[in-house]
Order: structure tokens, then C-alpha cells, then sequence
């Protein structure tokens, strides 16, 4: 009978965790460490391609190595399992930094983002991937999706494409990648599982653009914001909320913005006025023109409101396709 002791408690916890641990504060110094920028296109096609690859061998084996009861087959499973997973957890920490940086926190887009960090958790602690992921082939399928859009819907602007068409590729793309999957499951041939995947994706490029408020419009971000008096005197301040309304209706004001773009692409963006979430005015504003790093700057000027402005008032950055890209907040009060 042996004796629990803890030294032997540390050790077990060592091997279940450890490597976990490392992992896990590795990605934070990725993260924290690094200067934030956006990852190379080569890096991301690259990961992606391997992804895909190991992917479409593991679905055709996984249950031939799985059932055999020799050692090398089961070692050789295991390694390519962890090798996918590997790859899910370097795909994920190089969209964070980036969809972190576009995604607006109280707004519909932060839970795409929420969705990455849980699956980059999973994919970081060994125990909590094989004891969720691996025994449910329909998890790996939901990590592999969101994985390639994720990827694609961050590089495709990065080569010139728009971000709305960048969203509508990345999501037919990820869903034609999952032949190989759909070939094993259904027991189809390339050429029918082909059909149908490319026809679903279309059904998922459709969903994923008439829900496109919900997703971070990477690598689009807001640089800087700030607002200010539309007609100061020499020595006043900037304007802090809560603001007076008789102040706000004699001076108004302007928001100015800077948004970060790649440098090839040319977006349309908005300024959208909103009173306690009605839309009082919509400005469309110069094209921004990507590639300069202090990003595009930009303003709209508003110097006529409602009858009775006091409320919650904010001013959202959005592309023309209604992705929204960062938010002023203000408050305005009785005079």
C-alpha cells in the first residue's frame, strides 16, 4: 500500500499540468511581451495549410489506429491528436492580439471574441482538451471552423480584400474545408462531399454576412478617439461627460478617430450618432486608406441636436456594412 506524500502530490500534479502551465504562460508573454501587431500572411496561410493537412489524415485514421492494439499505431495517433492541437493553440494566439484590438467590449462583437479565448484555453491545458475535445469529433470540427475563418477573416484584408468580402470567403472556405470530414463520416466520394460542402458554405458565407455585427471587423481598429469642442473658447478644456446640455448646444461638438487599416485596402467607415440608442445622425466620411501607422485620421461634426439632447449619447465607428469598429461614449445632463 503506498502513501500519498507531497512530494508525490507535486510530481502527479507536475505531469498532468505542467506542461499545460508553460504553455499557457508562454501565450501570455506572446501576447504581452511582443509589440502588438498583426501576424504575417505567410505565418497564418502557412498554419493553415499544415492544420488542414493533418486534419484530413487524422479523420481518414483515427479509427484504424484508434482500434489497433499495437503500440506504434496508438504513439503515432497521439502525436499527430497533439500536433493539431499544437497548431489550434498558435492559430488562436496569433488572432487574439488582433481580434482583441477590434472588437468593442459592452457590443455584440465581443463575443466572437469570448468564443477565441475559450477555445485558445482549451486548446493551452492538455487535460481540459483531451477530456472535452478529443473524445467529441464534432468539438474538433467547431475548433477547425473557427480557426480557418478566423484566420482568413484577419488575412484576406491583409492582401487588399475588403472586410465584408473578406468574411463572406473566409466562412465559404472554412466550410469547404471540412471535405475531408463529411468523405469519412458520410462515406462519400470527394466529388459529392465537394458538392455538398460547397453549398453549405454558401448557406454559411450567407448567415456570416447577415450576422456580420457580431464579428470584429480585424484588422480594422480604432487607433485613437477623442471628441472636442466644435466652437471653443481659447482656453477650454476638453469636454468631459457629463456635459451640460446648454454648454453642448452653444459650442458642439466634433469627434475625431484614427483607424488603423492594412496598408492596400480602402474602407468606407461612418460615424453614427446615437442617443440613448436611437440614431440621431449617420456621417459618411473619407474612405479610410490603410497603411499608415498612427492610423487614418478622421472626424464628423455635429452642431445641431434634439430639442432635449440629455441622455447616454455615442458616436460608433462602422464600416460601411455596418461592422463596428470602436465607440465614443458621452453623457449629457440638465443645464
Amino acid at each position: 500500500m503506498s502513501i500519498a506524500t507531497p512530494a508525490s502530490g507535486a510530481i502527479a500534479f507536475v505531469r498532468r499540468w505542467g506542461i499545460s502551465i508553460a504553455s499557457f504562460v508562454g501565450g501570455l508573454l506572446t501576447l504581452f511581451v511582443f509589440r502588438r501587431g498583426l501576424p504575417h500572411v505567410a505565418w497564418i496561410v502557412g498554419y493553415l495549410l499544415l492544420l488542414w493537412l493533418l486534419v484530413a489524415v487524422l479523420v481518414q485514421v483515427r479509427d484504424v489506429l484508434a482500434a489497433s492494439e499495437r503500440r506504434t499505431h496508438r504513439l503515432v495517433l497521439t502525436a499527430t491528436e497533439y500536433a493539431v492541437q499544437t497548431l489550434y493553440h498558435g492559430v488562436l494566439l496569433f488572432l487574439l492580439p488582433a481580434y482583441w484590438a477590434s472588437t468593442t467590449l459592452m457590443s455584440v462583437n465581443v463575443v466572437f471574441f469570448v468564443v477565441l479565448v475559450v477555445l485558445a484555453l482549451l486548446a493551452t491545458f492538455d487535460p481540459w482538451y483531451r477530456a472535452l475535445v478529443q473524445p467529441r469529433p464534432w468539438a474538433g470540427y467547431i475548433f477547425f471552423l473557427v480557426s480557418v475563418f478566423g484566420a482568413l477573416n484577419l488575412a484576406l484584408p491583409l492582401i487588399g480584400v475588403p472586410p465584408v468580402a473578406a468574411l463572406g470567403v473566409a466562412a465559404w472556405v472554412a466550410v469547404i474545408a471540412v471535405t475531408p470530414a463529411v468523405c469519412r463520416v458520410a462515406a462519400w466520394s470527394w466529388p459529392r462531399a465537394l458538392v455538398a460542402t460547397t453549398t453549405f458554405g454558401m448557406l454559411g458565407a450567407s448567415v456570416v454576412l447577415g450576422g456580420r455585427a457580431a464579428i470584429p471587423p480585424a484588422p480594422l481598429f480604432l487607433a485613437d478617439a477623442r471628441l472636442a469642442w466644435n466652437t471653443p473658447p481659447p482656453d477650454a478644456p476638453m469636454p468631459a461627460s457629463p456635459i451640460p446640455a446648454s454648454v453642448l448646444v452653444q459650442n458642439g461638438l466634433v469627434a475625431y478617430t484614427a483607424i488603423y487599416a492594412p496598408a492596400g485596402l480602402k474602407q468606407a467607415v461612418d460615424h453614427v450618432w446615437r442617443l440613448d440608442g436611437e440614431v440621431v445622425d449617420v456621417v459618411r466620411l473619407t474612405p479610410v486608406e490603410g497603411g499608415r501607422r498612427e492610423g487614418y485620421r478622421t472626424f464628423s461634426r455635429k452642431t445641431s441636436f434634439p430639442a432635449d439632447p440629455r441622455g447616454r449619447w455615442t458616436v460608433d465607428v462602422t464600416t460601411a456594412t455596418d461592422q463596428l469598429i470602436g465607440r465614443l461614449r458621452f453623457r449629457v445632463v440638465a443645464p
